[in-house]
């Protein structure tokens, strides 16, 4: 993980950056069945389908008002998901964005101060369905019940809960494309196949059931973040 969440510049200096750059009853699903991972191969699978993932330089992104660690068009689109929900989303000081077009070992969801441009960044899996040989790479998403794939766009972290994975977050869709996230019980949870040592033994983590699955040592720090009324916005481009 790394958390630079407290630093940088001004809030004021951050937002207008940001603002000129463009501008229950719960199905079976994650949360509620046990996760199948595959053996995987020590090193990540190339997506085949798409270039290798290259991280942004640092300084092209902070110029241009966004944090060093988030690609600059995944970042436009986050913020524009903000505005364009602003009506539903309670709490506007921090978002998390997750960059799925990286590959599973890298640390892709990220948690952002708007206030202050400070980023926290964790690993997180993907689901089964969107990465059906295990690669390592999401291919695919799904809003389709019974698919186990991730799915993106924009949600709404809403309340906690203890379920089978132990505390967990459930989580709204705003978008077509995952209006069907709190039917399909798509949350937050931990998972021992999203821990860092996966990456160290496999080369990448496992695969969840659609779920936003993150190392068990870093839940409390991501729910700690997050908390609820805040935006995720995951997409891969």
């Amino acid at each position: 993980m790394s958390d630079a969440f407290e630093r940088t510049p001004s809030r004021r200096a951050f937002v207008k950056t940001a603002l000129v750059m463009g501008a229950a009853v719960v199905v079976p699903g994650c949360a509620q069945q046990a996760i199948r991972t595959a053996v995987a191969p020590p090193s990540p699978v190339p997506d085949p389908a798409a270039p290798p993932y290259v991280a942004p330089p640092p300084a092209e992104v902070a110029v241009r008002g966004g944090p060093p660690s988030i690609r600059k068009e995944l970042f436009e689109r986050a913020m524009a998901a903000l505005d364009t929900h602003s009506g539903r989303i309670a709490r506007r000081d921090r978002i998390a964005i997750v960059d799925f077009a990286a590959p599973s070992h890298l640390s892709r969801f990220h948690v952002v101060n708007v206030e202050t441009g400070g980023t926290a960044s964790y690993l997180v899996a993907h689901g089964i369905g969107s990465d059906p040989a295990h690669t390592g790479w999401l291919q695919r998403f799904s809003n389709e019940v019974n698919s186990e794939a991730s799915c993106d766009g924009a949600f709404i972290a809403s309340d906690y809960y203890v379920g089978v994975h132990g505390r967990s977050q459930r989580l709204i869709g705003l978008d077509p494309t995952n209006s069907n996230a709190l039917d399909r019980a798509i949350v937050v949870h931990g998972a021992w196949y999203a821990n860092r040592d996966m990456i160290a033994t496999r080369g990448k983590l496992g695969r969840s059931q659609g779920c936003f699955a993150v190392g068990e040592a870093e839940l409390a720090m991501v729910f700690d973040k997050l908390g609820d009324g805040r935006m995720i916005y995951a997409a891969k481009v």
